[in-house]
């Protein structure tokens, strides 16, 4: 080791005294340090006992100038980053909706603050590590050693009290709406979605998928002499029955991942493994909570706008055959909504006012022009809201994958809800192709007679025999259930 010296050397060789020395040594430190605090403030900042400093928050890009419905683009920006997947963009939605700035009051809804709470929680990027393992703790533990890692932790831990504390204020008619959109949210995102969601109903699994020693998991559970977020554990039940259909549902995506963690699922219980002849019986006929996201008006004036137009590329396919719906069904659809004076058999024919105020509705940029994905909303939004013209297009496109993936849960689906409303197409459907059984359709004259009753109701938009004889086979009804079904049907 070199002896240091207690003066610095001034230009003339004479030594610096220790006051200039000390304020040299603080305007080092303070230039390495105020950037820091800038960036990353982390737990274990110079300012705080660990554990108090939360993130930074990214810049929201909303154009140059300030505009009159900056608050709306903000929002829109953060809702395509959260259905994505941005964990800071879900937490700062979940504040936004909250009401903690004065600015926001406008937006407060607690239902929507409580929805992206639970989805940034289930966030994996919350609470994976970042950088190496680079430091032990004293009880052998490794820890990681950025500060980015710190603050997500506190981060969390933050979204659980609030959570807890929006949750303990809420109806159970309002705990399930918060239910039912993170279940849609998180299964617009694929097999991702899918096996968080069957971690969530796991009990091997922190309350939001986490590894089971993950720290804030642990805390939102508790200890019997302290209570962690009681609220939060009730608002996904645990049970093998969702944990296994959801890992069902993500295999059935082609996931390669999702079918190691269904296999070691069966194999950590003989009472895992039995359920699961039901389960993929139900896995046939799920379909999500919501068509798509709930196209409600809050008094904000600011939509809830779905965000899940992740165009893949079984999505892109099928929105390229959208041309391939008469566009009658869009204008009758319209003209349903009260969004139109008349039903429109071209989009010509329209006004662009008639479709900016469809698009304002949900939450879409006013345009004037009805994009792809806009003209599938106007079909899903009619069904919706109960006209059984639209349910029954609706339950065709997704037999014939115009418009939206071919999905045939969701086609059964829709064609049982126009039988519901009235539609004597769907009806005939229902109560002779099928009602023939899981065995197919042995009598083609009568599968043809539905395709061509159909037909005629949809002016020239063709379902074909094949098609249709899979939904059948797809999403067929059990005809009798057995005293198994019975115990786990929920």
């Amino acid at each position: 080791m070199h002896e240091t010296s207690d003066a610095i050397g001034r230009p003339d060789g004479t030594a610096q005294g220790p006051l200039i020395r000390g304020a040299s040594i603080v305007a080092l430190i303070a230039a390495v340090v105020i950037p820091l605090v800038g960036c990353d403030s982390g737990a274990e900042s110079f300012f705080g006992k660990p554990g108090d400093s939360a993130c930074p928050r990214p810049q929201i890009p909303t154009g140059v100038a300030p505009q009159f419905n900056t608050q709306q683009l903000e929002i829109r920006v953060l809702r395509r980053r959260g259905f994505t997947g941005d964990f800071f963009s879900q937490l700062e939605l979940a504040r936004r909706y909250e009401g903690v700035k004065a600015a926001d009051k406008n937006l407060e809804d607690s239902v929507e603050a409580a929805v992206w709470y639970a989805v940034a929680l289930s966030n994996g990027d919350g609470y994976a590590p970042i950088s190496a393992y680079g430091r032990r703790s004293p009880q052998g533990e490794q820890k990681a050693i950025s500060r980015y890692d710190d603050c997500r932790a506190v981060e969390r831990n933050i979204a659980y009290k609030s959570l807890d504390r929006l949750l303990s204020q809420m109806s159970s008619e309002e705990q399930e709406k918060v239910r039912s959109r993170v279940i849609y949210i998180l299964s617009t995102q694929g097999a991702s979605g899918y096996r968080t969601l069957s971690r969530m109903h796991d009990n091997f699994f922190g309350p939001f998928g986490e590894p089971s020693d993950n720290p804030q998991a642990g805390l939102a559970r508790g200890k019997p002499y302290k209570p962690g977020t009681p609220q939060v554990l009730n608002l996904f039940p645990r049970n093998d029955v969702d944990a296994y259909l959801y890992n069902f549902l993500a295999v059935q995506t082609g996931d390669v991942s999702a079918y190691v963690m269904l296999k070691d699922f069966e194999r950590s219980s003989p009472e895992r493994a039995a359920v699961g002849q039901y389960v993929e019986a139900k896995a046939k006929r799920w379909i999500p909570p919501y068509e798509f996201y709930p196209p409600e008006s809050p008094s904000s004036g600011v939509p809830h706008s779905d965000e899940s137009d992740q165009i893949g590329d079984a999505q892109q396919a099928a929105l390229g055959r959208i041309r391939e719906l008469p566009f009658i069904h869009i204008g009758e659809s319209l003209f349903y909504l009260r969004a139109a004076t008349r039903a429109a058999t071209t989009e010509d024919a329209l006004y662009p006012q008639e479709i900016q105020d469809f698009q304002a509705r949900i939450g879409r940029p006013q345009t004037g022009v009805l994009t792809p994905i806009e003209k599938v909303r106007v079909i899903q939004y009619a069904a919706v809201n109960g006209s059984p013209k639209a349910q029954l297009v609706l339950a065709v496109m997704y037999a014939e994958g115009v418009g939206v993936p071919r999905d045939y849960a969701r086609a059964f689906h829709w064609f049982a809800e126009a039988d519901r409303q009235g539609s004597a197409e769907a009806k005939y459907a229902m109560s002779t192709y099928f009602s023939l059984g899981v065995a197919g359709v042995a009598d083609q004259d009568k599968a043809k007679a539905v395709v061509y009753q159909i037909d005629s109701a949809l002016s020239g938009f063709k379902p074909s025999v094949g098609r249709l004889q899979q939904v059948l086979a797809q999403v067929s009804r059990p005809s009798r259930p057995t005293p198994r079904d019975r115990d786990y049907d929920r």
